[in-house]
């Protein structure tokens, strides 16, 4: 348990405990440590931090208070003396006393990031805040020019996204009432009810649900924010920029705030960071693992205490023009040197992802990871067999070490085999199963396993084939290969689902790539092998199905978490056929693939 040394900090009249994290071993650098501000918010105390402040502790200072109207600090009366800009005074208050000479770090939550907000777009701000890490909590100047401008433009999808957030937000209306609200949290405000609202509502664990005495009158007092500031903020906004380094962390499963709502951020913040992850409203309770983790890279980076690694964590996530829900993911790509892999990753590069891109050919790789960074994307380039399991066993943990761990992982590498299954030599087979469903199961498990344990959620890509659903008479062997990838990908989904990791199999059929002119063709002899393969070639090349078409469906599967995509026409056909009448793939699996 957090130990905490108390005192008491006084602006505009109003008393504000403050509370510092004792450390218990002396800091082995003789220079000051960074100071970081942990500000709650609603209904919560300097409690809300008891998980979060011993992570930081060992690399930080670590001071909170209880905002006023909270825990042990003055409750004022009146809804005007909790305006924003009273808000903001207390935190530079604050700021002042804790650390007089070194502008502060702040880490806030909730209303308590609505006021940091509110105090780094002052004129001069930078000064006494040296970076902002902003949870849950946005700019309400910010969110009412993105509902008006929603609003004035109402298109289906402008409507949709104010109606959706509108919903969210319902709460705030009955917040705002003279008397109910008061008598509601006077009969429900119990640490344990509302320890179990977290609970069925997020998952919070229940054992990381701390809070003080006062949370039943937190409750309540903290209302006059809502009263204080929404509808004034709403009906006349005042935009105002910042120079304050922001890392903004958007949880896509927050009950009350919708992620599209941060998307003008990076119009005011000059420095912005994000970070987007499957994660809750309650972040510093559920996961507080996850929130030290990334706060305190971005801290140490901004204070020039980092490590060269967690300085790279944190600069892929830095937003540069509007932000997509990719922006400053991590992405891995297997077989990144060519065809469907290399066209993924410039996909996944113009939507700001940071690559980690392997193929067996180095020199392609680099040369993908070159072109990536081109189109602004931080990229980095491997050499690496799939096929080689404790070799991608390493990579994976290599990849975590140095780069952090992967939200996407798109398992693209893979070999083709034509010809009779009876035809193939044992080498032919072995290393096709090695290639095209070994080395998915490796993949997927790897990266799964990290992406399990760090437990904000993630996306797996194994990129399968219409032979999956297809049968044919000179395929058997590669069909058999991604028909596994397939169901052991479906498989995997439902293993997954309940960590928020979504699992996609993505079925191209006839892809003008290099596999082609690559595969070998088992029963014939050398020439005749060659000349068979050269015809299959210029068909692929007449079909005309370039890869970047695959990869922009690989994108739209990610992004709308997709089970199975067939990608081309035929695919799509193909799958059809083979859900509803398998009799007709039989019958067409007697063809050869030539004719």
């Amino acid at each position: 348990m957090v130990e905490w040394r108390k005192q008491i900090v006084r602006n505009d009249g109003v008393a504000l405990a403050v509370f510092e994290v004792e450390r218990s071993v002396t800091p082995s650098t003789a220079d000051p440590l960074p100071t970081v501000l942990l500000v709650h918010g609603w209904p919560d105390s300097h409690h809300l931090w008891t998980q979060v402040a011993p992570l930081l502790a060992d690399r930080f200072r670590v001071v909170a208070y209880d905002c006023r109207g909270f825990g042990d600090s003055d409750r004022p009366a009146g809804d005007d003396r909790y305006a924003l800009h009273h808000l903001a005074d207390d935190l530079f208050a604050v700021a002042d006393a804790i650390s007089p000479d070194e502008p502060v770090h702040v880490l806030a939550h909730d209303w308590g990031s609505v006021q940091t907000w509110e105090a780094v777009t002052r004129p001069g701000a930078h000064h006494r805040i040296a970076s902002f890490v902003s949870v849950s909590g946005p700019n309400l100047d910010y969110l009412s020019v993105w509902a008006r401008e929603n609003l004035s433009h109402p298109t289906p999808g402008n409507l949709g996204r104010a109606l959706a957030q509108g919903g969210s937000s319902a709460y705030t209306v009955f917040f705002q009432l003279p008397l109910l609200p008061k008598l509601f949290f006077s009969t429900v405000g119990s640490a344990g009810v509302w320890r179990e609202f977290l609970y069925r509502v997020e998952g919070t664990p229940k054992a990381n649900a701390v809070f003080g005495p006062t949370l039943r009158a937190d409750m309540i007092s903290g209302l006059r924010l809502y009263r204080a500031n929404i509808r004034r903020k709403l009906a006349h906004p005042d935009p105002r920029p910042t120079s304050v380094p922001v890392l903004e962390v958007v949880n896509e499963r927050d009950v009350a705030l919708r992620p599209a709502i941060f998307d003008i951020t990076h119009r005011y913040a000059e420095r912005l960071w994000r970070r987007r992850t499957a994660t809750g409203h309650w972040l510093p309770l559920t996961r507080p693992d996850y929130l030290a983790e990334i706060a305190g890279a971005f801290i140490a980076d901004q204070s020039g205490t980092g490590t060269p690694s967690s300085a790279g964590s944190v600069e892929r996530t830095r937003v540069f023009g509007s932000p997509t829900k990719f922006s400053g993911k991590l992405a891995v790509i297997t077989g990144a040197g060519s065809g469907i892999g290399r066209e993924t990753a410039y996909a996944l590069a113009e939507q700001g992802c940071h690559l980690v891109l392997a193929d067996l050919d180095l020199d392609s790789v680099q040369e993908t990871a070159r072109e990536s960074k081109r189109l602004g994307a931080d990229a980095a380039a491997y050499r690496l067999d799939v096929s080689d399991t404790a070799a991608f066993v390493a990579f994976a943990a290599e990849v975590r070490d140095e780069h952090g761990i992967a939200d996407i992982v798109v398992n693209n590498a893979g070999i083709a085999l034509a010809g009779g299954a009876l035809d193939a030599t044992d080498a032919q087979v072995d290393r096709l199963l090695a290639v095209d469903l070994r080395g998915v199961i490796t993949g997927s498990r790897e990266f799964g396993r990290q992406m399990k344990e760090r437990g904000v959620g993630g996306h797996i890509v194994n990129v399968a084939s219409a032979a999956a659903f297809t049968p044919s008479r000179d395929l058997g062997l590669y069909s058999a290969a991604k028909a596994g990838v397939l169901m052991f990908s479906e498989s995997l989904r439902g293993e997954l689902a309940e960590h928020r990791i979504g699992v996609t199999a993505i079925c191209p059929g006839i892809v003008d790539t290099n596999i082609v002119s690559q595969t070998p063709i088992a029963g014939f002899d050398p020439d005749d092998e060659q000349s068979r393969r050269d015809r299959l070639d210029k068909f692929y090349q007449r079909r005309g199905f370039t890869p970047d078409r695959v990869a922009r469906d690989i994108v739209t599967a990610i992004d709308r978490n997709k089970a199975v995509v067939p990608v081309t026409p035929e695919a799509k056909i193909g799958y059809r056929i083979y859900r509803f009448a398998p009799w007709l793939s039989r019958l067409g699996a007697r063809q050869t693939v030539a004719r």
